[in-house]
C-alpha cells in the first residue's frame, strides 16, 4: 500500500513506511526479532541487512513512518529520547562549538547539555519567544539553536518561522523538539527547522509501555551523520519498541484529538476555579502567545500547567487526584498529575529554575483521552482538599 504525494496525516499515519509482507501476505509489518543476517557471500548482505544493531526491517519501517509524518525525507531512532538528542551534538557539533538554547526546556535536555560541557562545547539560553532577544544572543561560534515550542513546563512558544530565519542567517542548524506538540499539531520542517527531535516514549507511542528516541531531516547528509551516531554508538531500540511505536502511530491523529479537545475543556474549567492561581495553556484567551499558537498549531495540545503558587498547595493537588496518576512522563492516553520543580526539572541548579519561573508552585498535567467530565470532577474534588488561605 505505497503512500502517494499528497495524501493526507491520517492516511500517511497508518500506512507510510509499511506494505504487506511479500512473502505472507500479512498486513501489519513482522517483528524482526534478529541479532544478525545469513549473507549471499563474504561482504554480501541481503537487501543491505548486516547486523541488527545497523539496521532491522522492523526499525526501517518507523523510521520511514516517522520520517513521513514530520514531512521528512529520512528518519533515525534511537533507544531514548536523550540518545537521540546526544547523536545531534556529536554529529554536529565539535569542541568550541556555541549551542545557543530555549530558557525553559525539559530538565534531562539541560543536564545532558551540562555534561558536554565537559567536552568544550558551550551552551547559552535566552528566551526563544522573543526573536530579537534570540538574534541578539547569536556569536561567530554559534552553530545550533536548540528549543522546545510549547516549552516543558511553562507553554511559551517560539516563532519557528522566524526563528529559522535567525538560525540559517547565522550559519546554523535549527534543532526543535516537537514532543508536546508532535506532528498532528506542528511540524517545524515545514517552517525552516532543520532537525526535529522526540521522545517517542510520550505521543508517539501513546501507552507508556515504551522507552524511545527519534531524529527527523530532510537533508541527506544531517541524516548520514545521525545515522553513523546510531550506528557507531549503538544506542539503538529494540525490534519490539519499534513495532509497538510503529502500532500507535496509527491513531496518533485520533488521539491527539481527544487530547486537545478534553484539555481545552480542563483548562477553561480550571482558569474559571477561585482555588488555581493561573493556567498556562495555549489555548485559552489570555495566553500571551495565542495568536502565534493558532497560526503555528492546528490545536492547542493536551499539556497544561496549572501555578498553585505554594509548593504545599502544589503537592495536595498532585498527592489528591483519582484519576490523573502523580507520576512523571506524559503523553499516555492516561492522564497524568506532577510537580515539575520536584519531579521532571529536579535535577536543575536552583538558579536556573528561578531564572526560567520554574516555580515550586507548579503543577503539570498530562490529560489523557478518559472521559472529560470524570477528569473535571477529579480535579475539582481534589481542589476542594488545597489549603486557600
Amino acid at each position: 500500500m505505497p503512500v502517494r504525494d499528497g495524501d493526507g496525516f491520517g492516511t500517511r499515519a497508518v500506512h507510510a513506511g509499511q506494505s504487506p509482507d511479500t512473502e505472507t501476505g500479512a498486513i501489519m509489518t513482522p517483528l524482526f526479532l534478529t541479532s544478525t543476517y545469513v549473507q549471499d557471500g563474504v561482504a554480501r548482505p541481503r537487501q543491505g541487512h548486516e547486523y541488527a544493531r545497523v539496521t532491522n526491517p522492523t526499525r526501517s519501517a518507523l523510521e520511514a513512518n516517522l520520517a513521513s509524518l514530520e514531512s521528512g525525507s529520512h528518519g533515525v531512532v534511537f533507544g531514548s529520547g536523550l540518545a537521540a538528542i546526544e547523536a545531534v551534538l556529536k554529529a554536529n557539533l565539535v569542541a568550541g562549538d556555541h549551542v545557543l538554547c530555549g530558557d525553559n526546556l525539559y530538565g534531562g535536555s539541560e543536564r545532558l547539555f551540562r555534561f558536554w560541557e565537559r567536552y568544550g562545547l558551550v551552551f547559552d539560553y535566552v528566551d526563544t519567544s522573543d526573536i530579537g532577544a534570540l538574534r541578539d544572543a547569536i556569536c561567530p561560534e554559534t552553530r545550533m539553536v536548540y528549543l522546545e515550542t510549547p516549552t516543558n513546563p511553562l507553554m511559551t512558544l517560539t516563532d519557528l518561522a522566524a526563528g529559522a530565519r535567525v538560525a540559517r542567517d547565522a550559519g546554523a542548524l535549527l534543532v526543535v523538539d516537537n514532543t508536546f506538540a508532535t506532528p498532528v499539531l506542528q511540524r517545524p520542517l515545514e517552517m525552516g527547522a532543520d532537525i526535529v527531535v522526540h521522545s517517542t516514549t510520550k505521543y508517539l507511542n501513546g501507552h507508556s509501555d515504551v522507552v524511545g528516541g527519534a531524529c527527523m531531516v530532510r537533508s541527506g547528509e544531517l541524516a548520514e551523520g545521525l545515522r553513523y551516531q546510531q550506528m557507531a554508538t549503538g544506542g539503538v531500540p529494540g525490534p519490539m519498541d519499534c513495532w509497538l511505536v510503529l502500532r500507535a502511530t496509527k491513531t496518533l491523529h485520533l488521539r491527539m484529538r481527544a487530547h486537545c479537545d478534553n484539555a481545552r475543556i480542563i483548562a477553561e474549567r480550571l482558569a474559571a476555579h477561585p482555588a488555581v492561581g493561573r493556567v498556562l495553556y495555549p489555548g485559552l484567551p489570555d495566553h500571551p502567545q495565542r495568536e502565534l499558537a493558532a497560526r503555528q498549531m492546528s490545536d492547542f495540545g493536551g499539556m497544561i500547567t496549572v501555578d498553585m503558587e505554594t509548593a504545599e498547595r502544589a503537592e495536595q493537588l498532585a498527592s489528591g487526584t483519582r484519576l490523573f496518576a502523580l507520576a512523571e512522563s506524559l503523553g499516555g492516553v492516561e492522564s497524568l498529575i506532577s510537580v515539575p520543580a520536584r519531579m521532571t526539572h529536579a535535577s536543575l541548579p536552583a538558579e536556573r529554575k528561578r531564572a526560567m519561573g520554574l516555580t515550586d508552585g507548579l503543577v503539570r498535567l498530562s490529560v489523557g483521552v478518559e472521559d472529560v467530565a470524570d477528569l473535571v470532577r477529579d480535579l475539582e474534588e481534589a481542589l476542594e482538599s488545597v489549603d486557600r488561605t
